[in-house]
């Protein structure tokens, strides 16, 4: 554990955790062991960070986690979970799976936005029962710009969390998204501990520098970037011509940007995720970074590149290059 997220709590994250989307299913099935390899491998590997969601595969990632969780030592992991979106009946849905989200679960309930005070404790006390834990320490908001009225979404959940973390009820708050606007507001309200920027702040883009990590730094916030291989991009040493981007096919100038940046990496010797995975951590703000797999060698080998000692004249070198700010 290193600094606490903001001056409002006393939580402290691990510099890398496991994002466990990949347990509802994300993208492919999995089995509930194979779920629990996962995260023995990432446990065994010394990550003691671990973050999940309703969304994710409608409540099957969290169901895994708690499984899983609930083995160990409750003291010596820190949880976190999203508010915002409920799960609700969805009668027929045992007949359907949840595509249209990219999870192969059966859509026997379905989301409904509800970023009130009532929706919010009954969002978490819904995670603790599919967990099976006492408590989480860290809520976020779950993407309110999606929301019918952002906004008012961000502004209500703030207040509602902050009545939350005066119960005890949840050690800190904070909020999720892509969405830099979202995302600076929620900083600069000074009623969060935490952003997740989700894919706004890597090492091949960094819009959040604009907006959002000036607000965090006026605040105290602290910043938990996530998606920071842009979506697989910069998951390998060479990006290919197929390699995908925001969840789709990357465009030609972004191809070619992660490649002359992969480039820079070889010669210094250093693997491109090693490089992406540890270049948040340098923004001030910045407290961790979680990361999420379907595939225990892959956690292993990301606990290893987080670990790995990078060379200051990679990140000169870059910068000089104008591939990242200086």
């Amino acid at each position: 554990m290193t600094e606490s997220l903001s001056p409002r709590t006393d939580l402290a994250l691990p510099a890398l955790g496991y994002g466990a989307a990949n347990l509802g299913n994300l993208f492919r099935e999995l089995t509930d062991e194979a779920a629990q390899e996962v995260l023995e491998a990432a446990w065994d590997a010394g990550i003691r960070y671990f973050d999940t969601a309703p969304h994710y595969g409608l409540g099957w990632s969290e169901r895994r986690l708690g499984e899983f969780l609930r083995t160990k030592p409750r003291d010596e992991y820190v949880v976190s979970t999203k508010v915002g979106r409920l799960l609700v009946p969805n009668p027929g849905g045992e007949n359907e799976l949840d595509l249209d989200n990219d999870f192969f679960v059966p859509a026997v309930v379905k989301r409904a936005w509800d970023f009130t005070a009532d929706g919010i404790r009954r969002s978490l006390d819904e995670s603790l029962e599919r967990m099976g834990l006492d408590r989480i320490d860290l809520a976020y908001m779950h993407d309110p710009d999606r929301s019918p009225a952002p906004e008012d979404a961000l502004d209500a959940g703030t207040q509602a969390l902050d009545g939350l973390k005066r119960e005890g009820a949840v050690r800190a708050s904070g909020v999720g998204s892509m969405d830099t606007a979202i995302l600076a507001r929620g900083a600069s309200s000074g009623g969060l501990d935490a952003l997740m920027v989700a894919g706004r702040l890597t090492l091949l883009e960094q819009p959040a520098l604009a907006d959002v990590v000036p607000a965090a730094d006026r605040t105290g916030t602290g910043i938990v970037t996530a998606s920071v291989f842009n979506s697989g991009l910069l998951a390998r040493n060479d990006p290919g011509e197929n390699a995908r981007y925001e969840y789709g096919r990357a465009p030609a100038e972004v191809l070619d940007k992660a490649t002359r940046i992969a480039g820079v990496c070889r010669a210094h010797g250093v693997p491109l995720p090693a490089a992406a995975l540890q270049y948040t951590r340098r923004i001030g703000p910045v407290r961790a970074v979680v990361a999420g797999s379907s595939r225990p060698a892959q956690i292993r080998q990301n606990a290893e590149w987080m670990d790995l000692d990078i060379p200051q004249d990679l990140w000169a070198e870059l910068a000089a290059d104008g591939l990242i700010p200086r």
